[in-house]
């Protein structure tokens, strides 16, 4: 695989870190590229897709916490691969620098230039692995001072006991030392599940699927070997069933459709008793990632109705309901809905007493947005927005073909849907030194939540 130019660009358009390997490609190409995806209008689609050809230039970018990771080439090369070789970047770079945005970016020019002349030489791979690079980067990171870091995420709290722990933790450099100059030995663990649901318009499920990833972050020195525990009660596959056959399923623990695993970890022991043994990498990386089909109770409970309310208006009525345990908070919850193009105004009802909520008519895009705030999303709570919407013209057919659907994006930390759980890791060498906490974050996010009328 070959590739032309890398660069990162501000959500703004500027330039923050270029590489040019091959002098191929025009070097206004970041301009070409910000400026195509910037008013993208192509293919009936607001947003551009992560590939695209302009003037025989294929560009190729991922977007990492608002920052553009971009590659070009006018050669043909597989699409998978290069997405994948800029995620693996913004790992790397991340790994190095603790934290990724514009200003670390900007204080470790030096570092992140040093990191990527020995990932890439003349626009061939050499090595993503933080680990191997190591023996070739010689600069130190410059940390970020904490007040310059974003809010920290309600998700990135970690709890033993009454012991609380920010998710700065997890934020620092693979090679930087505490204050002092002692290195603190930790690991952390986070299981991350992406879910997609489709109900139907009378509310209910179609489809519903799992992403989900077991990662790891290390920062233990000695290369010690780990054990992690999952559920006894792991299946892995159907057994030759449907993915959508469930009738044997009630009872038999948590069954996945598939899995993969890093290269570091070992299957000796997984099939009698569930643990995986590795010994982690330096960085950030993901121990197993797995695929579920299994019937499981969705988080949020959508219901969506719209209905003429006279020649030139229409009445639509969402409520979503929290299906998670009461002792559980969601993050802010964004609602978006595509009314029909002919819709002029639309005017919003909230039940009474509600707090935290904000909605919103986007006439240039004809979308409806009800966002709802963390404090107000406390699971088994009941939310319901009504919005009357008028039209410029009179609507002819059926006007359930011409809105929605619905979706939603959300986060839930410390809860997970699939019920995996890690039970318990072990490190095999002992030391004074290392500090395993006893926790597990486990983080639920919408890949595709989704809602017919």
């Amino acid at each position: 695989m070959m590739i032309s130019q890398f660069f990162v660009l501000s959500q703004r358009g500027d330039n923050i870190v270029f590489r040019d390997y091959r002098a191929e490609v025009p070097k206004g190409s970041t301009e070409t590229f910000f400026r195509k995806v910037k008013f993208w209008k192509e293919d009936g689609n607001a947003e551009a897709p992560p590939i695209f050809n302009v003037d025989g230039v294929n560009y190729f970018h991922v977007k990492v916490v608002g920052l553009y990771f971009v590659a070009t080439t006018r050669v043909n090369v597989s699409p998978s691969l290069v997405l994948e070789l800029l995620q693996r970047i913004a790992r790397v770079i991340k790994d190095y620098l603790g934290v990724l945005n514009e200003d670390s970016f900007r204080k470790n020019f030096v570092l992140v230039y040093e990191l990527l002349d020995e990932v890439i030489d003349f626009g061939y791979v050499q090595t993503t692995s933080t680990e191997v690079l190591k023996s070739y980067i010689f600069n130190e990171p410059i940390v970020v001072a904490p007040a310059r870091l974003q809010p920290i995420d309600p998700a990135a709290i970690f709890t033993q006991g009454n012991k609380r722990m920010p998710g700065t933790a997890v934020t620092k450099s693979v090679v930087a030392n505490d204050p002092g100059g002692r290195r603190r030995e930790e690991i952390f663990v986070d299981i991350i599940e992406k879910i997609s649901v489709t109900f139907s318009s009378s509310g209910y499920i179609l489809t519903s699927e799992i992403d989900g990833t077991i990662q790891m972050k290390s920062y233990l020195s000695g290369n010690p070997e780990i054990r992690l525990a999952l559920n006894e009660d792991l299946n892995i596959g159907r057994g030759g069933r449907s993915v959508y056959d469930y009738r044997s399923s009630s009872g038999s623990g948590v069954i996945l459709d598939d899995c993969n695993f890093h290269e570091s970890v070992r299957l000796d022991s997984f099939d009698s008793d569930r643990t995986l043994s590795l010994v982690p990498p330096d960085g950030e990386f993901p121990v197993m990632n797995y695929r579920m089909t299994q019937e499981f109770k969705p988080p949020f409970h959508v219901n969506t109705l719209i209905e003429e309310a006279g020649r030139l208006k229409a009445e639509v009525i969402i409520k979503i309901r929290a299906e998670f345990p009461s002792d559980i908070i969601a993050n802010t919850i964004t609602v978006q809905m595509p009314l029909p193009n002919y819709t002029s105004r639309a005017s919003f009802e909230l039940e009474p007493g509600a707090a935290g909520q904000r909605t919103d008519f986007k006439e240039s895009s004809k979308m409806l947005e009800w966002n709802l705030k963390k404090a107000s999303i406390v699971g088994g709570g009941e939310h319901t927005l009504r919005a009357k919407l008028t039209f410029s013209q009179e609507f002819h057919g059926n006007i359930t073909k011409e809105a929605g659907p619905v979706s939603m994006t959300f986060t839930i930390p410390m809860y997970n849907v699939s019920k995996l759980q890690v039970k318990y890791l072990q490190i095999a060498k002992k030391s004074s030194s290392y500090n395993p906490y006893r926790w597990v974050r486990y983080v639920t996010q919408a890949n595709s939540y989704v809602a017919r009328i």
